[in-house]
C-alpha cells in the first residue's frame, strides 16, 4: 500500500512538491537514499532484490516513481520487476510521453507510473497498465496509491487535503514528513476489490492508514522531494523498522540546469 501525494506546477515557488510512503515487506532488502555508485548522476533508494527502485531522480532533472496495483500477490512466471521502469526512464533521452507510450505493460504486473523532468521544458506524465493511457498532468494536486490516479480512497483524500494545507503555508520537509506519519486508519475505508476483502482484518485495518505498521509488512521509508522553480532540488528520506520507529534520515540537495 504505497502512497504518493504531490503538487505539480501548483505553487508559486515549487515546480513539484511530493510526499511518498513506500510500503513493502520488511524482509525485502533495500539500500537507503544515495547517489548510485554505478550511475553517479542518479539519486534514490534501491531495491536490492530485483535491482530497481520505487523513486529516483537525476542531476539533469529527470524524475520517475512507480506504485503497484493491489492484485494477487502470488509470483507470476515471466513477469518483470516494476522497479526497472524508473531507472530505464532516467537512463534514456526520450520525452516523458514517448517513454510512457513505449512501455509494454504486458511485461509487468499492475502498476501506475509517473515520469517527467523537474526543469521547465518538460511535462509530468502519468500512465498505468490497468486501463489508464499516458497523459500529461495539468497543474494541480494529485494522489496515487495502489490503484488509478486520484482513486478516492479515504486515506488518499485525507493526505491530499493535508498536502493542500501545507502548500498554503511554509513548505517544509518536516511538515510533509508529519503528513506521511499519519497512522490513523479510516474506519470507512473501502478498497472495492476482492483482494482487499480477503486480507486479515488486522492487515486490512493497518493498510487503511497512510503510514502502515505490521510486523511483516509496512511503511519502510517516507520520502519528500521539493523541486523549486530556480532549479534547487531537495530530497529527504526517513526510514523505519517493523515497529514503525525511525532508523535513519538522509537529506540530499542538488541543482538542475534550467
Amino acid at each position: 500500500m504505497c502512497l504518493i501525494v504531490f503538487s505539480w506546477q501548483a505553487h508559486a515557488d515549487y515546480r513539484l512538491v511530493l510526499a511518498a510512503n513506500r510500503d513493502e515487506f520488511h524482509e525485502r532488502p533495500a539500500a537507503p537514499l544515495a547517489w548510485w555508485a554505478h550511475e553517479p548522476d542518479v539519486v534514490g533508494g534501491r531495491d536490492l532484490q530485483a535491482g530497481g527502485t520505487w523513486l529516483a531522480a537525476t542531476r539533469s532533472g529527470r524524475f520517475a516513481t512507480v506504485t503497484n496495483y493491489r492484485e494477487d500477490l502470488r509470483p507470476q512466471p515471466g513477469i518483470r520487476s516494476r522497479g526497472e521502469l524508473v531507472p530505464r526512464f532516467l537512463a534514456g533521452d526520450e520525452s516523458a510521453r514517448e517513454y510512457a507510450e513505449e512501455v509494454d505493460g504486458d511485461l509487468y504486473a499492475g502498476f501506475s507510473l509517473l515520469v517527467g523532468t523537474l526543469s521547465p521544458q518538460e511535462e509530468l506524465v502519468y500512465c498505468s497498465n490497468r486501463g489508464d493511457a499516458p497523459r500529461a498532468l495539468a497543474p494541480g494536486v494529485y494522489g496515487l496509491s495502489n490503484a488509478s490516479l486520484d482513486t478516492p480512497w479515504p486515506k488518499l483524500l485525507r493526505s491530499k487535503a493535508r498536502l493542500e494545507a501545507v502548500l498554503g503555508s511554509a513548505v517544509r520537509v518536516e511538515a510533509l514528513l508529519a503528513l506521511l506519519a499519519d497512522r490513523e486508519p479510516d474506519g470507512n475505508e473501502d478498497f472495492g476489490d476482492a483482494i482487499a476483502d480477503d486480507l486479515p482484518e488486522s492487515l486490512r485495518r493497518a493498510v487503511a492508514a497512510p503510514f502502515v505498521v505490521t510486523p511483516a509488512y509496512g511503511t519502510r521509508c517516507s520520502t519528500v522531494l521539493l523541486a523549486r522553480n530556480d532549479g534547487h532540488v531537495t530530497i529527504h528520506e526517513r526510514r523505519f523498522d517493523p515497529a514503525g520507529s525511525a532508523t535513519g534520515d538522509t537529506r540530499l540537495e542538488f541543482r538542475i540546469p534550467l
